[in-house]
């Protein structure tokens, strides 16, 4: 069988496959199907400094190949993740966990990842900065570079743990924004986070979602994804994860080809539970098909 382990940010993964943040909850309630230690790792639910209920019902609709969420970062906080949710999975998952932090000021963002980086259990801190910014007029930070730079430094430091800046493709240049996150220190990006999308009922004549708007996901946006992550790979040093539409091994291969060094599913888990250990169970074969010893070999080997 071939070498699956890849390396990410200096920790050492089984495999490359991570569940995406939104989509796997805090882990444990996975572990009630399957041994989630199968995993690479996975990135848990978005983590904001207070408590949020999240937005208005409905928060979801569905589209051909794909979804629209607007849940609204729905999370106990910070503080109840570390004495809560993490103790639970600790009973189930002894791998290090990825946290995903969301803020909307910088301040916010600090707070959450210093709080973040001191628990043991955490190996990576993925930096959602596509939360508007309250201070900035509903900007997301994550839609220029200085802004996309200026969440990067202020947590960089107050953190001793890697730092992942997830991207949003709701830009005209994001390979600018990358390597912004780039200087300003960033450990590693991730891409892609949800297009925007809309729905309309054609009996209400209202959008589908109370939002309006809301995160595309799902296998209709792969392809937009893997342009992306091909982009921002051949641009940085750093590592890139993947992901954007990723629902089979066969998926996983080609974003690495383009140049993730490890790939989340995302809206996947939401339509199958067993995606990631069908996928991980998968990559053997797909790698024997074509011709793959090692998957790490493969990282940024499109001709």
């Amino acid at each position: 069988m071939g070498k699956m382990s890849v390396n990410l940010c200096g920790i050492e993964l089984d495999n490359p496959v991570i569940p995406a943040s939104g989509t796997f909850g805090f882990g444990y309630e996975f572990a009630e199907l399957y041994d989630i230690n199968m995993l690479g790792t996975f990135s848990f639910k978005g983590t904001t400094r207070d408590p949020r209920f999240g937005n208005p019902t409905p928060r979801i609709a569905e589209t051909p190949n794909g979804m629209i969420n607007a849940v609204g970062l729905q999370n106990p906080g910070v503080e109840k993740v570390i004495s809560e949710e993490l103790p639970k999975l600790k009973k189930c998952f002894n791998k290090p966990v990825m946290a995903n932090v969301s803020g909307f000021s910088v301040e916010e963002y600090v707070y959450t990842c210093e709080k973040i980086d001191k628990c043991d259990q955490v190996g990576w801190i993925e930096v959602n900065i596509s939360c508007p910014n309250v201070h900035g007029g509903g900007m997301a930070f994550g839609t220029t570079p200085e802004g996309a730079a200026e969440v990067t430094r202020a947590v960089k430091a107050v953190t001793t743990k890697p730092i992942i800046i997830k991207l949003s493709p709701n830009v005209t240049d994001i390979v600018s924004i990358a390597k912004a996150c780039e200087e300003a220190g960033a450990d590693g990006i991730s891409l892609i986070n949800t297009l925007l999308g809309m729905r309309i009922d054609l009996r209400t004549r209202k959008p589908v979602i109370a939002n309006k708007m809301g995160g595309f996901s799902g296998s209709a946006i792969f392809p937009v994804a893997v342009r992306m992550v091909y982009q921002v790979a051949h641009a940085v040093k750093i590592p890139v994860i993947g992901m954007g539409g990723v629902s089979s091994a066969e998926d996983v291969i080609e974003m690495m080809l383009a140049g993730a060094s490890a790939v989340e599913v995302g809206a996947a888990n939401l339509i199958e539970p067993y995606a990631c250990k069908n996928i991980i169970e998968d990559l053997p074969r797909v790698m024997e098909k074509y011709g793959i010893e090692n998957l790490s070999d493969i990282i940024g080997g499109v001709r």
